[in-house]
C-alpha cells in the first residue's frame, strides 16, 4: 500500500482523477485574498494587558493568529523544518515500512486523510506522531534521519510550553483565571502532523487538505517559510495566511469553541498545493484528554447567555468527528444545546 504515497513518485506529469475535485468544490484560487492576512501577536512585549486584548480580538474575529517572539529557538525551528524534508526524501523502501491506513495507529506514515472512507484524495503525504508522554512514544519513531528522534522530541517540548503560554493568555482574555484551560482540559495528548505537498500539476483542481475546523484544543503550525498554502476563511471568502519568519500560526480548535460558549472561533481552512514548489508545514495539537468534560465556565454563562453546546467528554466528540467526512458541516453543531 506504500505505493499510494506521492512522495515516492520524483515528478507527476498529470493529476490523477482520484484527486480531481468536483468542479464545485475547486478551491478557486483566484478569488483568494492574498493580502489580508491574520494578526500577527508578539509575545515578546512587556505589554501584557495589550497581548491579552490582541488575543481576545483575534480569538473572536479570525479564530487564528501568527506570534512572534514566542521563545521556541529559531534553530530548532529550522532543525525540524530540514529533518521534516530529510525524512520524506528517504528511499520508497524505508518509508514503506512506516505505511498505515488505519486512523488508530500512533504512529503512521500515510497519504491524503483518510483514504478508507473519503471519495476525492488530497495531494499530501503525512506522518502522524503522538508526542506526549515523549518517553512513551518516541521510541516507535523513526529512526531515519538518525537526528529526527533527537529534533523532534525537543521540539515537541518546546512547543507544548508554548501551548500552555497561550492557553494561559486565552483564560485571562475570557476573564478567567490563566491556569482554567489547563485545568480543564486534563493531562492534554499532544498530536503532530508532518505534512508533505509534493509539487502539483494542476493545483486549481485538488486540495493539499479539504476545509475542515480542527477538534482539539489548540494548534500550533510550523508554515514553510518560502510557499504558502494555508488559507482561512472570513466572512465568506478565503484568505492567505502568507508565511512570517520565525512565526507559528495558531489557530483556535474546535474545544475552545465550545469552553468559550461560542465567543472564540474555530473556523474553517484547508491547505491548496503549488505547481512550481513542494511545500512542508509542521502541525501540533494539544488535545484535551479523553476523559475530560467540555462544558463552558459558570462565569460564561451566568450573564443570561446559555450554554450553546451540551456537556460531553472529548472521547465523545472525537469519535464523532471522525466518524464523519472531513468537509461534513462543523462538528460542534451535532452537540448544540
Amino acid at each position: 500500500m506504500a505505493d499510494q504515497l506521492l512522495s515516492t513518485v520524483t515528478h507527476h506529469g498529470s493529476l490523477p482523477e482520484t484527486y480531481v475535485r468536483p468542479e464545485s468544490e475547486r478551491p478557486r484560487l483566484n478569488e483568494v485574498l492574498r493580502d489580508a492576512d491574520v494578526p500577527t501577536i508578539d509575545l515578546g512585549s512587556p505589554n501584557l494587558s495589550q497581548t491579552v486584548a490582541q488575543v481576545a480580538d483575534a480569538c473572536s474575529t479570525y479564530g487564528f493568529f501568527q506570534v512572534v517572539n514566542h521563545g521556541v529557538p529559531i534553530e530548532l525551528m529550522l532543525k525540524m523544518m530540514a529533518v521534516a524534508l530529510e525524512f520524506f526524501r528517504l528511499p520508497s523502501e524505508e518509508k514503506a515500512k512506516l505505511y498505515s491506513d488505519d486512523p488508530a495507529k500512533k504512529m503512521r506514515l500515510s497519504t491524503s486523510f483518510n483514504i478508507r472512507k473519503e471519495k476525492v484524495r488530497n495531494w499530501r503525504d503525512y506522518l502522524r506522531l503522538h508526542c506526549y508522554p515523549l518517553e512513551e512514544f518516541v521510541p516507535g519513531w523513526p529512526s531515519n534521519p538518525s537526528s529526527f528522534k533527537e529534533v523532534v522530541s525537543s521540539y515537541c517540548r518546546e512547543v507544548r510550553q508554548l501551548g500552555f503560554r497561550l492557553l494561559g493568555l486565552i483564560s485571562i482574555s475570557l476573564g478567567l483565571e490563566e491556569d482554567y484551560m489547563a485545568t480543564v482540559l486534563g493531562e492534554q495528548e499532544q498530536h503532530m502532523a508532518v505534512n508533505y505537498y509534493p509539487k502539483c500539476p494542476a493545483p486549481e483542481l485538488t486540495y493539499g487538505l479539504q476545509a475542515h475546523t480542527d477538534p482539539n484544543a489548540l494548534t500550533l503550525l510550523l508554515q514553510d517559510p518560502d510557499v504558502a498554502g494555508l488559507q482561512v476563511r472570513k466572512d465568506g471568502k478565503w484568505i492567505a495566511v502568507n508565511p512570517q519568519p520565525n512565526a507559528f500560526v495558531v489557530n483556535i480548535g474546535d474545544q475552545l469553541q465550545a469552553l468559550s460558549n461560542g465567543r472564540y472561533r474555530s473556523v474553517w481552512h484547508r491547505a491548496v498545493v503549488n505547481a512550481d514548489k513542494e511545500r512542508i508545514s509542521v502541525a501540533s495539537f494539544l488535545c484535551p484528554c479523553n476523559s475530560a468534560v467540555i462544558s463552558p465556565p459558570e462565569k460564561l454563562v451566568a450573564d443570561g447567555s446559555p450554554a450553546m453546546y451540551r456537556s460531553y467528554t472529548y472521547d465523545e466528540y472525537y469519535k464523532k468527528f471522525w466518524s464523519r467526512n472531513l468537509d461534513d458541516e462543523h462538528c460542534l453543531q451535532l452537540f448544540r444545546s
